[in-house]
């Protein structure tokens, strides 16, 4: 798990706002290049080809590591250390285990996002928890240039945002809320 790169450049004096300016690492996906998915809003969960399931952990700079914890990447930026941690260690822990109990089918390894009641104050508005694979997201017809994808989010308040998946593995997101602002991508 690598931290996927916002499309447009972060303001270096306000990290909460996106700039009217592609990240270099992200241009392929102006250049029409890639899929674009739903980006759901819940919490990321692994798991792995042992069958052993992981939740995504942030630690921040000068805090100690939970026990068994896998850091993947560091930050920068911001320092802080993305990584996972054994699910039954997790604060999510009883949800995950209630998301699992009602999925359909034995799930394959990768990535998912654990949506429901519990998480995130329940912003896709579903009855109980679940489990939506990354690599079954819903995908997407959006603009590819930052007017009409900031009219396209608008437009959809009940999605977090989108991701695109390229074919090497590369991915890049916008999410809604670093374009709601009257100043952002303007």
């Amino acid at each position: 798990m690598r931290k996927i790169p916002t499309l447009f450049r972060r303001d270096p004096e306000d990290r909460r706002r996106v700039l009217d300016e592609v990240d270099p690492e992200c241009r392929w996906v102006l250049d029409g290049e890639g899929v674009a998915t739903r980006k759901y809003d819940g919490t990321c969960v692994l798991l792995d080809t042992d069958g052993t399931w992981w939740a995504r952990r942030e630690v921040k700079p000068g805090k100690a590591q939970p026990p068994g914890y896998r850091p993947v990447m560091t930050d920068g930026t911001t320092g802080k250390t993305v990584g996972w941690e054994p699910i039954d260690r997790s604060s999510f822990a009883k949800y995950h285990a209630e998301a699992l109990a009602a999925h359909a089918g034995e799930p394959r390894p990768g990535t998912f996002e654990l949506i429901g009641p519990r998480i995130n104050g329940n912003p896709e508005g579903v009855r109980g928890h679940a489990l939506v694979a990354h690599a079954e997201a819903d995908r997407l017809d959006v603009p590819r240039d930052a007017p009409g994808l900031r009219e396209w989010l608008l437009a959809h308040p009940a999605y977090e945002g989108v991701v695109w998946h390229h074919p090497d593995g590369r991915r890049a997101k916008l999410k809604r809320r670093d374009v709601t602002g009257p100043e952002q991508l303007a």
